[in-house]
């Protein structure tokens, strides 16, 4: 595996040697000073230049920066592309056979966004036209502390979807039930923990994509239980699973409307959570009926 030294000088002296090229941001985690590096962090790179059309002409260019084990151009896929006419960017996401990753985007000079990524470095700037950044900060990924209606809002629409789920599992229709319950209602199970883990920390915590730090800050016992929201293929497990999830957000509710004073009544939760259950042993007494 190419090492970080020998990444970075290919990163920078490609964008020196092309002249069409006029400036290098740096951002992602490695600006990151909260952040221990691994092995696995990408290389997030942006490349101004000048003639965005001449790059995207011929995608060959990029071939300099090694061999590739797979590549993914959002902008030319119908499942990301949105239409923009003339082009102002163009992204190449570059996973390669060393086990070294470059997500790179061109940006047409003049056209990159005002408002920089916190966590953005200037690596190099030809005609000194790059805006000046502040020292690198993760605070654009902050929890962001919720009002009391984004609070009930995430716990109307858990208990709400949570009903669709317990109906597929009653039908026994688990692509629909998976669909239900690892879409909208861990959506809001996950909003949730991001609140409870901003309440813990005043805010000042970023907990990352996906929620992929949630077991560095919650305790012991409820990362457990978070863990047992996770189910395989099985029916009574997924029961087990919705249960779970429930009951998990029904605590960190309370928890995290307590830290805020903000008022919430269970009620609507509870009620639902016993319908869930009621779904549960009727379609279990079909079952043994047959």
């Amino acid at each position: 595996m190419r090492s970080e030294e020998e990444m970075m000088e290919l990163i920078l002296s490609v964008a020196e040697t092309e002249p069409h090229i006029r400036g290098v941001i740096m951002n992602g985690s490695r600006v990151n000073p909260n952040v221990t590096p691994d092995l696995f962090q990408d290389y997030d790179i942006v490349y101004m230049v000048t003639e965005l059309n001449a790059f995207i002409a011929d995608h060959s260019w990029i071939d300099v920066f090694g061999k590739r084990l797979i590549m993914q151009m959002p902008d030319e896929m119908q499942l990301y592309s949105i239409d923009q006419e003339p082009k102002q960017k163009f992204t190449y996401l570059m996973q390669f056979m060393d086990g070294n990753r470059i997500d790179l985007t061109l940006y047409q000079r003049n056209h990159l966004p005002e408002n920089q990524d916190s966590l953005s470095v200037v690596l190099l700037d030809k005609d000194n036209k790059l805006p000046a950044l502040r020292e690198p900060d993760d605070s654009d990924y902050l929890v962001k502390k919720p009002s009391h209606n984004d609070i009930e809002s995430c716990t109307n629409e858990f208990w709400w979807v949570s009903t669709y789920v317990a109906k597929g599992l009653g039908r026994r229709q688990l692509p629909y039930a998976k669909e239900m319950m690892e879409g909208p209602v861990r959506r809001m199970l996950k909003r949730m923990i991001r609140w409870y883990i901003g309440a813990k920390n005043n805010f000042q915590v970023n907990v990352g994509s996906a929620g992929k730090y949630f077991e560095y800050f919650l305790e012991d016992h409820i990362w457990k239980d978070y863990k047992r929201t996770y189910a395989d293929g099985e029916y009574p497990n997924n029961w087990k699973a919705l249960f779970q999830m429930c009951e998990l957000f029904i605590t960190l509710t309370r928890e995290v409307t307590s830290h805020l004073n903000y008022p919430h009544a269970d009620s609507e939760g509870i009620h639902v959570f016993e319908y869930l259950k009621h779904i549960h042993k009727s379609s279990a007494d079909q079952q043994d009926s047959y």
